[in-house]
């Protein structure tokens, strides 16, 4: 597994129970922006997905609009949609999670988050 890798999950960590983060948010979280698309790859390899303590919770990572992925490794968007609502995230009429209500706003930089 690679670095980035590993900061993926580091930052997935990260986001709260009831909230989300986009991809994009996710690669400048592991300290490389721009690499949204790698974040996918990172979490449909996820070793640890779920809502455990060691857990990765793949299922809070979603595009910037809001939409759910459509190739959730888990269970696809219907299943990651009950995962989130579950949580308490909030739904627009057309599907797509409210961001304005429910996206992170913040990280801890690579260089302080848990080795």
């Amino acid at each position: 597994m690679s670095a980035f890798f590993d900061q993926v999950y580091q930052a997935t960590r990260q986001i709260p129970c009831g909230c989300v983060a986009s991809y994009g948010q996710v690669a400048a979280a592991a300290g490389r922006p721009r690499a949204a698309r790698f974040v996918g790859y990172a979490l449909h390899a996820n070793p640890h997905p779920g809502t455990g303590p060691d857990a990765v919770p793949c299922h809070r990572v979603v595009f910037k609009d809001g939409s759910l992925a459509p190739g959730f490794a888990f269970g696809g968007p219907d299943a990651q949609r009950r995962l989130l609502e579950a949580e308490g995230v909030s739904f627009r009429p057309d599907g797509r999670v409210d961001m304005g209500r429910c996206a992170v706003v913040c990280f801890r930089p690579p260089s302080e988050q848990e080795e």
